[in-house]
């Protein structure tokens, strides 16, 4: 099978599709004509805020709720971080933010913070990260479409709540990179939390 046959031309497919689909990510993408890499990111990171209250935070809602559901992971692991970073570079937080580039580029952003660089962060559903990101991937490469700035790189992230990974978009080139490093709460918190500052804060 040639990957000119993965997607069927007359479909369509939602963002959340591409997670489900069987194909290597690789294979997907180059229906968009983006190239993929894995590969250890140097990634932008600021620390403008003291991030041990957020630990505590997390710490403690980790000890109330197990975050098994979708529900429990987003209001009691990833809304607070995304809430203290919108908050602190007075940005909105776009929550289920809908989009519609073309059949196969349609749905919504589970989260959409829209600074000079965008941001897009992605809940994994059934805490599979390497679906998540495949989906992520997709819903960059709509980002690119969508949006009308010139900024060279769209960034990224997908998470269980208490893992996260982090991706970007090389648009004039096409080509997205996984980094191959993940992070964990609430140990890694402030690195979390500096790359999503250094991001929103370029």
């Amino acid at each position: 099978m040639t990957k000119a046959s993965i997607l069927d031309p007359a479909a369509n497919y939602t963002f959340s599709k591409y997670a489900e689909l069987p194909f290597d990510i690789a294979d997907i993408l180059a229906q968009f004509g983006v190239t993929f890499k894995n590969k250890s990111l140097q990634l932008p990171q600021q620390s403008p805020i003291d991030s041990e209250p957020l630990k505590v935070e997390l710490e403690e809602n980790l000890a109330l709720v197990d975050p098994v559901s979708e529900m429990a992971r987003r209001e009691a692991l990833i809304f607070p971080i995304l809430k203290t970073v919108c908050k602190f570079i007075q940005a909105p937080l776009k929550i289920e933010y809908p989009v519609r580039v073309s059949p196969w580029l349609r749905g919504n952003f589970d989260y959409f913070i829209p600074t000079p660089h965008n941001l897009l962060v992605i809940e994994a559903e059934n805490a599979d990260l390497a679906r998540g990101f495949t989906q992520l991937a997709v819903e960059l490469i709509a980002l690119d479409q969508w949006t009308e700035d010139t900024t060279p790189t769209l960034y990224g992230t997908v998470t269980t709540g208490d893992t996260w990974k982090f991706g970007l978009f090389h648009r004039q080139a096409k080509t997205i990179e996984k980094d191959i490093n993940t992070y964990a709460l609430p140990n890694d918190i402030h690195r979390i939390l500096s790359i999503l500052f250094g991001v929103t804060l370029l």
